[in-house]
């Protein structure tokens, strides 16, 4: 008998399994459900001693696995089929763990019979198939005769006709006395083969009970009532005398009644007095499958956001980060005349002055022109008309050898500081000055006054 109590176990902060505790009693098939990352593997791992308990202790026959003398006699396990060395054969594979535990020889060619091994036990294992590695895993299991048996998955990859062979063996070693303890996601296969569940979820137990209680427990029958054709309005007054007798109706797609809540012979009186005759009458229950989904469904760790069983989609988390929008750049409106440099939008200069670099400058003297804020020399020819406003990206250039023309107001021009002409000087900028208010201008002379 396997036995745990308070088991827990955690790595750094994550708690894989907390305060579990179950027994797994001998002359029985006793599965071990749970969604993945429940904490199966873990617990199978400190049954065998492979992981120690934070807290708890688990027991086999009242001793821990590293107390059993000659644990490899008394436990027999499979987590693992490809824990084997692939360049050995099968035979040299069993008989290497053989002698490691003082078992015979005579043994090894025993559990190749009955796996099914037989024909291929000097073939090396690394070009088994998967469902090959998995007898050659039961075979090692079964290698010391032991009466406690672990299973991690024990059908995967194989066929059916191996699925039904490990389905038989399972059911064939619990009949002899054996402590069986199974782990697999094959719903279907656990109800034909386990008599007994213990369903954990996050780690924590959820269930412990036969499977027929298991079902019961965590599903509802219905009855399936189909009446005859031709019965239309006999129909009518049944469905509605099984609503008064606090049935639940429902119609189903080809035409039949799903009654719930009432049993086959309350059905069978209701229809006889409504005068309905009945095509079918029979029970349903729930499978194993959907019981235990139904259970588990809050302690599934990873979920699809899609639905593929139900065909409904889920709505994602609401704390599940989404990406800020970011709002659109308002526009800036160019005032008229205005040219764009730089991708910056100019602003428009007061009358007479130049813009350098979003700032303003102030009023060159007649026949110099603004680089980037600082006097410029005349350019070497005679520079071209340019509309208000208008900012021209050029090189510094050297003096002209005739006189420059005059730059019309508001011209920008960019480049390198030119030292002034020696024929022109530039005259001292001027900080701006305030607009003066208007003076009071004297009145004309009158005509007697201008003639004297």
């Amino acid at each position: 008998m396997i036995e745990a109590v308070g088991l827990t176990k955690s790595y750094g902060s994550k708690t894989a399994v907390y305060n579990l505790s179950f027994s797994v009693q001998p002359g029985k098939v006793t599965g071990f459900l749970g969604p993945n990352g429940a904490g199966k593997s873990t617990t199978m791992r400190m049954i065998l001693g492979l992981d120690q308990p934070t807290a708890g202790a688990v027991t086999i026959g009242g001793y821990t696995y590293r107390q059993l003398p000659n644990a490899p006699r008394q436990v027999g396990a499979l987590l693992d089929a490809n824990a084997k060395h692939g360049g050995r054969s099968a035979r040299a594979h069993l008989l290497s763990l053989a002698q490691l535990s003082g078992i015979p020889a005579r043994r090894v060619d025993e559990v190749l019979g009955v796996v099914g091994l037989q024909d291929v036990a000097k073939r090396r294992s690394k070009g088994f198939s998967l469902g090959m590695g998995q007898r050659l895993g039961i075979a090692a299991a079964l290698l010391g005769d032991p009466h406690v048996l672990l299973f991690d998955e024990p059908v995967n990859g194989l066929d059916p006709e191996g699925i039904l062979w490990v389905r038989n063996l399972m059911r064939r070693l619990a009949a002899e006395g054996r402590t069986i303890f199974v782990s697999s996601h094959l719903m279907s296969e656990m109800a034909q083969t386990a008599d007994h569940l213990i369903v954990i979820g996050r780690g924590q137990l959820m269930a412990d009970l036969p499977v027929a209680d298991f079902i019961r427990q965590n599903s509802t029958g219905f009855a399936r009532v189909r009446t005859a054709e031709d019965t239309a309005e006999p129909r009518e007054k049944l469905v509605h005398a099984l609503a008064e007798a606090g049935g639940q109706v429902l119609q189903e797609q080809d035409g039949a009644l799903k009654v719930v809540g009432l049993g086959l012979p309350h059905i069978s009186d209701l229809a006889h007095e409504a005068g309905a005759r009945l095509w079918e009458l029979s029970p349903h229950t729930a499978s194993l499958e959907e019981a235990y989904m139904r259970m588990t469904q809050g302690a599934v760790d990873f979920r699809s956001t899609a639905d593929q069983r139900s065909g409904l989609t889920q709505q994602a988390p609401a704390a599940a980060w989404q990406p800020q929008q970011a709002a659109p750049p308002v526009p800036q409106q160019v005032p008229a005349g205005a040219t764009m440099a730089l991708g910056v939008p100019a602003q428009q200069p007061p009358p007479g002055a130049t813009m350098a670099l979003g700032v303003p400058a102030q009023q060159p003297p007649p026949g110099a022109t603004m680089a980037l804020g600082v006097p410029a020399q005349q350019p070497a020819a005679p520079p071209q008309q340019q509309p208000p406003g208008t900012m021209t990206l050029g090189t510094p250039v050297q003096p002209p050898a005739t006189p420059p023309q005059q730059q019309p107001p508001g011209t920008m021009t960019l480049g390198t500081p030119v030292q002034p002409p020696a024929a022109q000087p530039a005259a001292q900028q001027q900080p701006p000055q305030p607009p003066q208010p208007p003076q009071p201008q004297p009145s004309a002379p009158s005509s007697s006054e201008d003639a004297r």
